[in-house]
């Protein structure tokens, strides 16, 4: 990085955002994101780092939009300080692979910029919320979109707001903090107890103001209710999550977690 980033870059970060979101990903235009991204893009999701924008990262995506040929992505939450960027997102179209089936799910990307194009990216989709829509073929609602998402004004960050979540974070209270909202509870839909937290793993953790955004990946116990068995009650597990919450009088006031419970399924066969 040639010169060190600051709130005043954030205009800059929000356009190239938009770029992103609007001429390649709503676009379906893979040939924009030489202009977006650098060459060893990487994208961490779950466990997995998806490296290479024109390898790993091309075929992921172009998997993703051949199934859904309408896929549309919607901003419901941006913030930046200039240097980093958090973003709470729906992605929305029909499933030509599941007979047409409408969905739509949450997301929520952390981005890592050079100051000209991105670099890296944590994120987490609640992919599980979007198989079960796909099976039921009842669709989630779409969320309103941001009123303003490109006239963000970017804030500098706040290391006592960041220390806060940190805390919270290793409290393992996350699941259990009024105001804060997992996976697609906003729908009315029930919040699945799934672990009994022992430790925290935090991947990427900053803030724009009060802002934090985060991904960690949580460890403990699997609890009964997720656990596809008697048998794997008790089974220690990681579950990986990405969140945007805002700090208010020094501790988690509101938020949002997507929460990687589809990968953890994976790992534990059909419940």
């Amino acid at each position: 990085m040639s010169r060190p980033l600051s709130v005043a870059d954030g205009p800059a970060f929000l356009r190239l955002m938009k770029h992103y979101v609007m001429d390649y990903t709503n676009s379906h235009d893979q040939g924009e994101t030489p202009k977006i991204m650098e060459a060893d893009y990487a994208l961490r999701m779950g466990p997995y780092d998806v490296v290479g924008r024109d390898t790993a990262y091309r075929a992921a995506t172009r998997k993703q939009m051949d199934q859904f040929p309408g896929l549309i992505l919607t901003v419901h939450e941006i913030w930046t300080s200039g240097e980093r960027l958090m973003m709470r997102f729906s992605e929305h179209g029909a499933s030509i692979r599941h007979g047409g089936a409408i969905t739509a799910w949450g997301g929520i990307g952390l981005y890592v910029w050079n100051g000209d194009r991105l670099v890296k990216n944590f994120v987490e989709q609640d992919y599980a919320s979007r198989a079960r829509q796909m099976k039921s073929g009842i669709p989630n609602p779409v969320e309103s979109p941001a009123t303003a998402p490109w006239d963000t004004k970017a804030e500098a960050p706040d290391p006592a707001a960041e220390a806060a979540v940190r805390a919270w974070l290793k409290s393992g209270r996350l699941a259990r903090t009024p105001g804060v909202l997992c996976d697609d509870a906003w729908t009315g839909a029930e919040v699945e107890a799934i672990v009994e937290p022992n430790g925290v793993i935090i991947n990427d953790l900053f803030s724009c103001g009060s802002r934090v955004g985060f991904h960690a990946t949580q460890t403990g116990a699997l609890l009964a209710d997720f656990a596809p068995t008697e048998a794997d009650v008790g089974r220690k597990v990681e579950l990986h999550m990405a969140g945007i919450v805002h700090v208010a009088d020094g501790a988690v006031a509101t938020g949002r977690i997507i929460r990687n419970r589809l990968d953890l399924q994976r790992t534990l066969g059909p419940r």
